[in-house]
Protein backbone atom coordinates (compact mmCIF):
# COMPACT_ATOMS: atom_id res chain seq x y z
CA UNK A 1 0.00 0.00 0.00
CA UNK A 2 1.35 3.42 -1.06
CA UNK A 3 1.42 6.32 1.61
CA UNK A 4 -2.12 8.05 2.11
CA UNK A 5 -3.15 10.67 4.37
CA UNK A 6 -5.55 10.11 7.34
CA UNK A 7 -6.44 12.39 10.04
CA UNK A 8 -7.42 11.96 13.91
CA UNK A 9 -10.63 13.22 14.78
CA UNK A 10 -9.58 15.09 17.51
CA UNK A 11 -7.44 17.37 14.48
CA UNK A 12 -10.73 18.83 13.70
CA UNK A 13 -11.95 20.55 16.54
CA UNK A 14 -12.62 20.09 20.25
CA UNK A 15 -15.35 17.60 21.16
CA UNK A 16 -17.29 19.88 23.25
CA UNK A 17 -18.29 22.28 20.40
CA UNK A 18 -17.96 20.49 17.62
CA UNK A 19 -19.56 16.97 16.42
CA UNK A 20 -17.67 13.77 15.31
CA UNK A 21 -20.53 13.97 12.20
CA UNK A 22 -19.37 16.79 11.35
CA UNK A 23 -16.00 16.53 11.65
CA UNK A 24 -15.70 13.27 9.33
CA UNK A 25 -17.92 15.15 6.63
CA UNK A 26 -15.52 17.99 6.77
CA UNK A 27 -12.43 15.33 6.59
CA UNK A 28 -14.33 13.56 3.33
CA UNK A 29 -15.33 17.10 2.29
CA UNK A 30 -11.12 17.88 1.88
CA UNK A 31 -10.29 14.36 0.89
CA UNK A 32 -9.48 12.12 3.29
CA UNK A 33 -10.47 8.45 2.66
CA UNK A 34 -8.89 7.36 6.85
CA UNK A 35 -9.29 8.36 10.05
CA UNK A 36 -8.09 7.93 13.56
CA UNK A 37 -11.08 8.03 15.71
CA UNK A 38 -11.03 9.94 19.13
CA UNK A 39 -12.18 8.39 22.41
CA UNK A 40 -13.96 11.67 23.47
CA UNK A 41 -15.62 11.96 20.09
CA UNK A 42 -17.00 8.76 20.63
CA UNK A 43 -17.84 9.50 24.12
CA UNK A 44 -19.45 12.30 23.34
CA UNK A 45 -21.88 10.73 20.74
CA UNK A 46 -21.97 8.15 23.05
CA UNK A 47 -23.51 10.06 26.18
CA UNK A 48 -25.59 12.41 23.05
CA UNK A 49 -27.26 9.15 22.07
CA UNK A 50 -28.33 8.17 25.81
CA UNK A 51 -28.53 11.91 27.11
CA UNK A 52 -26.60 11.38 29.52
CA UNK A 53 -24.00 14.63 31.85
CA UNK A 54 -21.53 15.39 29.75
CA UNK A 55 -19.47 14.70 33.11
CA UNK A 56 -20.74 10.96 33.22
CA UNK A 57 -18.81 7.66 31.97
CA UNK A 58 -20.67 6.62 28.90
CA UNK A 59 -22.78 3.23 29.14
CA UNK A 60 -21.48 0.15 27.14
CA UNK A 61 -24.44 0.25 25.27
CA UNK A 62 -24.33 4.17 24.69
CA UNK A 63 -20.44 3.67 23.53
CA UNK A 64 -21.32 0.75 21.16
CA UNK A 65 -23.98 2.10 19.43
CA UNK A 66 -21.96 5.35 18.91
CA UNK A 67 -19.64 3.31 17.14
CA UNK A 68 -22.49 1.62 14.98
CA UNK A 69 -23.49 5.14 14.06
CA UNK A 70 -19.61 6.38 13.29
CA UNK A 71 -19.53 3.43 11.14
CA UNK A 72 -22.60 3.94 9.19
CA UNK A 73 -21.02 7.37 8.42
CA UNK A 74 -17.88 6.08 7.46
CA UNK A 75 -18.83 3.04 5.19
CA UNK A 76 -21.42 5.92 3.34
CA UNK A 77 -18.36 8.41 3.27
CA UNK A 78 -16.12 5.61 2.01
CA UNK A 79 -13.84 6.15 5.04
CA UNK A 80 -12.08 3.77 6.81
CA UNK A 81 -11.42 4.12 10.67
CA UNK A 82 -8.11 2.75 11.47
CA UNK A 83 -7.43 2.77 14.79
CA UNK A 84 -8.81 4.27 18.45
CA UNK A 85 -7.05 5.99 20.51
CA UNK A 86 -6.22 7.09 23.25
CA UNK A 87 -6.08 4.57 25.68
CA UNK A 88 -4.80 6.26 28.79
CA UNK A 89 -3.03 5.93 32.21
CA UNK A 90 -2.72 2.54 32.46
CA UNK A 91 0.62 1.11 32.08
CA UNK A 92 2.86 1.09 35.40
CA UNK A 93 0.19 2.24 37.45
CA UNK A 94 0.69 2.09 41.40
CA UNK A 95 -2.32 0.91 41.86
CA UNK A 96 -2.80 -2.48 40.73
CA UNK A 97 -7.02 -2.05 41.11
CA UNK A 98 -7.28 0.79 38.96
CA UNK A 99 -4.95 -1.57 36.35
CA UNK A 100 -7.23 -3.97 36.39
CA UNK A 101 -10.29 -2.16 36.31
CA UNK A 102 -8.84 -0.82 32.77
CA UNK A 103 -8.25 -4.38 31.88
CA UNK A 104 -11.42 -5.76 33.11
CA UNK A 105 -14.05 -3.15 32.38
CA UNK A 106 -12.64 -0.63 29.89
CA UNK A 107 -10.82 -2.89 27.75
CA UNK A 108 -13.76 -4.79 26.67
CA UNK A 109 -15.90 -2.00 25.48
CA UNK A 110 -13.17 -0.36 23.47
CA UNK A 111 -12.42 -3.87 21.95
CA UNK A 112 -16.40 -4.99 20.86
CA UNK A 113 -16.32 -0.80 19.93
CA UNK A 114 -13.51 -1.63 17.46
CA UNK A 115 -14.96 -4.66 15.61
CA UNK A 116 -18.16 -2.67 15.01
CA UNK A 117 -15.93 0.18 13.61
CA UNK A 118 -13.93 -2.47 11.52
CA UNK A 119 -11.14 -1.29 13.16
CA UNK A 120 -8.23 -3.66 14.20
CA UNK A 121 -6.09 -1.72 16.85
CA UNK A 122 -5.56 0.60 19.87
CA UNK A 123 -3.06 3.37 20.47
CA UNK A 124 -1.30 3.27 23.85
CA UNK A 125 0.34 6.31 25.23
CA UNK A 126 3.12 6.09 27.52
CA UNK A 127 1.52 7.05 30.81
CA UNK A 128 1.82 10.71 32.04
CA UNK A 129 -0.45 10.77 35.26
CA UNK A 130 0.71 13.42 37.98
CA UNK A 131 1.67 12.90 41.80
CA UNK A 132 -2.09 12.20 43.80
CA UNK A 133 -3.33 15.74 44.82
CA UNK A 134 -3.96 13.92 48.09
CA UNK A 135 -1.33 12.62 49.12
CA UNK A 136 1.58 14.25 46.96
CA UNK A 137 2.81 10.68 45.88
CA UNK A 138 3.52 9.15 42.61
CA UNK A 139 0.71 7.19 40.95
CA UNK A 140 2.98 5.93 38.35
CA UNK A 141 6.16 3.39 38.92
CA UNK A 142 9.29 3.03 36.46
CA UNK A 143 10.31 -0.78 37.11
CA UNK A 144 10.55 -1.61 33.88
CA UNK A 145 9.15 -5.51 34.39
CA UNK A 146 6.13 -4.42 35.56
CA UNK A 147 5.08 -1.74 32.69
CA UNK A 148 6.19 -4.81 30.65
CA UNK A 149 4.24 -7.08 32.27
CA UNK A 150 1.60 -4.98 31.90
CA UNK A 151 1.58 -4.11 28.40
CA UNK A 152 1.83 -8.18 27.88
CA UNK A 153 -1.07 -8.51 29.57
CA UNK A 154 -2.92 -6.22 27.51
CA UNK A 155 -1.97 -7.97 24.57
CA UNK A 156 -2.77 -10.98 25.66
CA UNK A 157 -6.52 -9.83 26.28
CA UNK A 158 -6.38 -8.10 22.86
CA UNK A 159 -5.54 -11.50 21.42
CA UNK A 160 -7.87 -13.39 23.01
CA UNK A 161 -10.76 -11.13 21.79
CA UNK A 162 -12.78 -12.86 18.86
CA UNK A 163 -11.54 -9.57 16.34
CA UNK A 164 -7.90 -9.96 17.60
CA UNK A 165 -7.08 -6.35 18.30
CA UNK A 166 -3.27 -4.91 17.98
CA UNK A 167 -2.04 -2.18 20.42
CA UNK A 168 0.55 0.44 19.12
CA UNK A 169 2.39 1.75 22.35
CA UNK A 170 3.54 5.76 21.60
CA UNK A 171 5.93 7.39 23.98
CA UNK A 172 4.78 11.06 25.20
CA UNK A 173 7.52 13.53 25.30
CA UNK A 174 6.38 14.27 28.50
CA UNK A 175 5.79 10.96 29.45
CA UNK A 176 6.89 10.06 33.01
CA UNK A 177 9.37 7.12 32.59
CA UNK A 178 8.51 6.54 28.63
CA UNK A 179 9.43 9.56 26.68
CA UNK A 180 11.29 8.62 23.92
CA UNK A 181 10.91 6.39 20.86
CA UNK A 182 13.85 4.82 22.05
CA UNK A 183 12.31 3.72 25.11
CA UNK A 184 9.11 2.88 24.04
CA UNK A 185 10.83 0.31 21.41
CA UNK A 186 13.00 -1.56 24.34
CA UNK A 187 9.81 -1.51 25.50
CA UNK A 188 7.99 -3.22 22.47
CA UNK A 189 10.36 -5.79 21.95
CA UNK A 190 10.59 -6.89 25.43
CA UNK A 191 6.84 -7.29 25.51
CA UNK A 192 7.80 -9.53 22.43
CA UNK A 193 4.43 -10.24 21.21
CA UNK A 194 3.03 -10.09 17.64
CA UNK A 195 -0.25 -8.05 18.04
CA UNK A 196 2.18 -5.10 20.35
CA UNK A 197 3.85 -2.65 18.46
CA UNK A 198 4.85 0.46 17.94
CA UNK A 199 3.39 4.57 17.11
CA UNK A 200 5.67 7.26 16.04
CA UNK A 201 4.80 10.95 15.29
CA UNK A 202 6.83 13.35 14.93
CA UNK A 203 5.53 15.77 16.93
CA UNK A 204 6.51 13.87 19.89
CA UNK A 205 9.95 12.35 18.52
CA UNK A 206 11.38 15.98 18.31
CA UNK A 207 9.88 17.18 21.10
CA UNK A 208 11.20 14.84 23.66
CA UNK A 209 15.01 15.95 22.26
CA UNK A 210 14.81 18.61 19.97
CA UNK A 211 12.37 21.11 20.83
CA UNK A 212 12.17 22.95 24.83
CA UNK A 213 9.25 25.46 24.82
CA UNK A 214 10.97 27.15 28.17
CA UNK A 215 14.24 28.08 25.90
CA UNK A 216 14.36 31.34 24.23
CA UNK A 217 14.81 30.00 20.84
CA UNK A 218 12.20 26.59 21.70
CA UNK A 219 15.76 23.97 21.06
CA UNK A 220 17.28 22.09 23.99
CA UNK A 221 20.21 24.05 24.37
CA UNK A 222 23.61 23.05 22.98
CA UNK A 223 22.08 19.71 22.19
CA UNK A 224 19.36 19.67 19.76
CA UNK A 225 20.71 18.88 16.29
CA UNK A 226 23.55 16.07 17.62
CA UNK A 227 20.36 14.42 19.23
CA UNK A 228 18.05 14.46 16.90
CA UNK A 229 20.82 13.08 14.28
CA UNK A 230 21.62 10.08 16.93
CA UNK A 231 18.49 9.32 17.19
CA UNK A 232 18.03 9.11 13.55
CA UNK A 233 20.61 7.03 13.02
CA UNK A 234 18.96 4.80 15.72
CA UNK A 235 16.29 4.59 13.54
CA UNK A 236 17.65 3.25 10.54
CA UNK A 237 19.51 1.01 12.23
CA UNK A 238 17.59 -0.41 15.04
CA UNK A 239 14.23 -0.62 14.29
CA UNK A 240 12.11 -2.92 12.82
CA UNK A 241 9.21 -2.07 10.59
CA UNK A 242 6.88 -4.75 10.62
CA UNK A 243 6.93 -3.86 14.45
CA UNK A 244 5.78 -0.20 13.25
CA UNK A 245 2.24 0.06 13.43
CA UNK A 246 0.89 3.65 13.36
CA UNK A 247 2.71 6.85 12.18
CA UNK A 248 1.64 10.28 13.33
CA UNK A 249 2.41 14.02 11.80
CA UNK A 250 2.47 17.23 13.25
CA UNK A 251 4.73 19.93 13.66
CA UNK A 252 5.22 22.70 16.69
CA UNK A 253 5.03 25.74 16.78
CA UNK A 254 8.11 28.26 18.06
CA UNK A 255 6.83 30.43 20.94
CA UNK A 256 7.23 34.37 20.65
CA UNK A 257 8.01 34.18 24.50
CA UNK A 258 9.58 30.75 26.59
CA UNK A 259 7.11 28.90 28.15
CA UNK A 260 7.45 30.12 31.72
CA UNK A 261 5.37 31.40 34.75
CA UNK A 262 3.05 34.06 33.36
CA UNK A 263 3.15 32.86 29.69
CA UNK A 264 -0.69 32.27 28.51
CA UNK A 265 0.00 28.58 28.17
CA UNK A 266 1.54 27.80 31.11
CA UNK A 267 0.26 25.91 34.61
CA UNK A 268 1.51 25.35 37.61
CA UNK A 269 2.44 21.53 37.57
CA UNK A 270 2.42 20.67 34.41
CA UNK A 271 5.42 19.75 32.06
CA UNK A 272 6.13 22.09 29.63
CA UNK A 273 6.34 20.29 26.58
CA UNK A 274 2.51 19.24 27.73
CA UNK A 275 1.29 22.82 27.70
CA UNK A 276 2.75 23.37 24.44
CA UNK A 277 1.19 20.45 22.76
CA UNK A 278 -2.15 21.11 23.76
CA UNK A 279 -1.65 24.17 22.50
CA UNK A 280 0.44 24.61 19.80
CA UNK A 281 0.76 21.72 17.40
CA UNK A 282 0.97 22.49 13.57
CA UNK A 283 0.07 20.71 10.70
CA UNK A 284 3.12 20.56 8.39
CA UNK A 285 4.63 22.89 6.37
CA UNK A 286 3.29 25.97 8.17
CA UNK A 287 6.25 27.79 8.82
CA UNK A 288 4.13 30.87 8.71
CA UNK A 289 2.45 30.11 11.67
CA UNK A 290 5.50 29.45 13.40
CA UNK A 291 5.85 25.63 12.59
CA UNK A 292 10.11 25.06 13.11
CA UNK A 293 10.49 21.31 13.97
CA UNK A 294 12.93 19.20 12.05
CA UNK A 295 9.87 17.18 11.29
CA UNK A 296 10.76 16.04 7.17
CA UNK A 297 13.58 14.74 8.64
CA UNK A 298 11.85 12.18 10.58
CA UNK A 299 9.25 11.28 8.62
CA UNK A 300 11.89 11.12 6.01
CA UNK A 301 14.46 8.97 8.55
CA UNK A 302 10.85 6.58 8.79
CA UNK A 303 9.90 6.20 5.03
CA UNK A 304 13.58 5.36 4.51
CA UNK A 305 12.50 2.47 6.83
CA UNK A 306 10.23 1.04 4.00
CA UNK A 307 6.92 2.64 5.82
CA UNK A 308 4.52 2.65 3.10
CA UNK A 309 0.98 2.83 5.41
CA UNK A 310 -0.94 5.89 6.31
CA UNK A 311 0.29 9.13 7.31
CA UNK A 312 -1.92 10.63 10.01
CA UNK A 313 -2.31 14.10 11.15
CA UNK A 314 -2.56 14.48 14.78
CA UNK A 315 -2.53 17.81 15.63
CA UNK A 316 -3.49 19.58 19.12
CA UNK A 317 -4.11 22.87 18.93
CA UNK A 318 -5.42 26.15 21.09
CA UNK A 319 -7.73 26.69 17.95
CA UNK A 320 -9.26 23.76 17.94
CA UNK A 321 -11.63 24.83 20.77
CA UNK A 322 -12.83 27.62 18.39
CA UNK A 323 -16.79 27.54 18.79
CA UNK A 324 -16.85 28.45 15.29
CA UNK A 325 -19.23 26.05 13.25
CA UNK A 326 -16.37 26.70 10.55
CA UNK A 327 -13.54 25.38 12.74
CA UNK A 328 -13.59 21.85 11.42
CA UNK A 329 -14.22 23.14 7.86
CA UNK A 330 -10.60 25.25 9.02
CA UNK A 331 -9.07 22.27 10.22
CA UNK A 332 -9.62 20.27 7.60
CA UNK A 333 -8.63 22.66 4.32
CA UNK A 334 -5.42 23.19 6.30
CA UNK A 335 -4.72 19.44 6.44
CA UNK A 336 -5.58 19.29 3.10
CA UNK A 337 -3.26 22.29 1.89
CA UNK A 338 -0.50 20.13 4.30
CA UNK A 339 -0.45 16.81 2.05
CA UNK A 340 -0.46 19.30 -1.26
CA UNK A 341 2.88 20.87 0.26
CA UNK A 342 4.66 17.53 1.38
CA UNK A 343 3.84 15.61 -2.03
CA UNK A 344 5.36 19.00 -3.83
CA UNK A 345 8.44 18.63 -1.57
CA UNK A 346 8.19 14.85 -2.54
CA UNK A 347 8.59 16.06 -5.98
CA UNK A 348 11.69 18.38 -5.27
CA UNK A 349 14.93 17.98 -4.51
CA UNK A 350 15.98 21.32 -2.66
CA UNK A 351 13.09 22.49 -0.54
CA UNK A 352 11.97 26.29 -0.42
CA UNK A 353 10.98 25.82 3.51
CA UNK A 354 12.96 27.38 6.19
CA UNK A 355 13.68 23.31 7.36
CA UNK A 356 16.77 21.92 5.11
CA UNK A 357 16.00 18.68 3.68
CA UNK A 358 19.93 17.01 2.71
CA UNK A 359 18.55 14.43 -0.08
CA UNK A 360 15.74 13.64 -2.48
CA UNK A 361 12.69 13.25 -0.22
CA UNK A 362 10.48 10.66 -1.74
CA UNK A 363 6.67 9.73 -0.26
CA UNK A 364 6.27 6.77 -2.05
CA UNK A 365 3.04 6.47 -4.01
CA UNK A 366 2.05 9.62 -2.73
CA UNK A 367 -0.23 12.11 -5.05
CA UNK A 368 -2.89 14.80 -4.71
CA UNK A 369 -5.78 14.13 -2.07
CA UNK A 370 -8.62 13.11 -3.98
CA UNK A 371 -10.95 15.29 -6.13
CA UNK A 372 -12.80 17.42 -3.57
CA UNK A 373 -16.72 17.20 -4.27
CA UNK A 374 -17.81 20.07 -2.14
CA UNK A 375 -15.23 23.81 -1.74
CA UNK A 376 -14.92 24.01 2.06
CA UNK A 377 -15.52 27.88 2.55
CA UNK A 378 -12.80 30.22 2.31
CA UNK A 379 -11.84 33.58 4.56
CA UNK A 380 -12.31 31.73 7.77
CA UNK A 381 -8.10 32.00 8.74
CA UNK A 382 -8.88 35.26 11.42
CA UNK A 383 -11.32 36.41 13.71
CA UNK A 384 -11.01 33.56 15.53
CA UNK A 385 -11.24 33.69 19.55
CA UNK A 386 -8.32 31.08 19.93
CA UNK A 387 -9.11 29.46 23.76
CA UNK A 388 -7.22 26.55 25.55
CA UNK A 389 -7.95 22.84 24.52
CA UNK A 390 -7.75 20.71 27.50
CA UNK A 391 -6.38 16.98 25.96
CA UNK A 392 -2.97 15.43 26.01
Amino acid sequence: MDCKPAITTVSLGSCNFHSITKKIDEAARNGFKAIELFIDDLETLARDISSAPATSIPSRESVLAAAHQIRQQCDRLNIVILNLQPLRFYEGLVSRKKRNQILDEVLPIWMDALKILGADTILVPSNFLPEDPATGLPQTVGDFDIIVEDLRELAARGAQHEHSIKFAYEALAWGNHVNTWEKSWKIVQAVDRPNFGLALDTFNIAGAIYADPTTEDGRVANTAEADLSASLSRIASTLDISKLFIVQIADGERLSQPLRPGHAFYVDGQPSRLSWSRNCRLFLCETERGGFLPVLKILKAILDLGWTGYLAYEVFSRSLADRHHLTPALHAERAKQSWEALRKISESRTSKHAEPINSSFKLPGMGLLETVVHEVEKGVETGFSFGKIELY
